[in-house]
């Protein structure tokens, strides 16, 4: 079993890693936050945004 989780570590790109948001491409520690709790590359007024107005 360890040895799918290493897999599938390894197949992350570093790229899916950084803090950049993919709506306004700015920078923020809150990207990757968002990342890990909803599974999308947002920013916390990104996030905002589309939780109020979803189109």
């Amino acid at each position: 079993m360890t040895k799918d989780l290493d897999k599938d570590f390894k197949d992350i790109n570093s790229n899916d890693l950084d803090n950049i948001c993919e709506e306004c491409r700015k920078e923020d520690e809150s990207v990757f936050q968002n990342l890990i709790m909803t599974g999308f590359k947002l920013c916390k007024s990104c996030r905002v945004s589309k939780t109020i107005f979803p189109l």
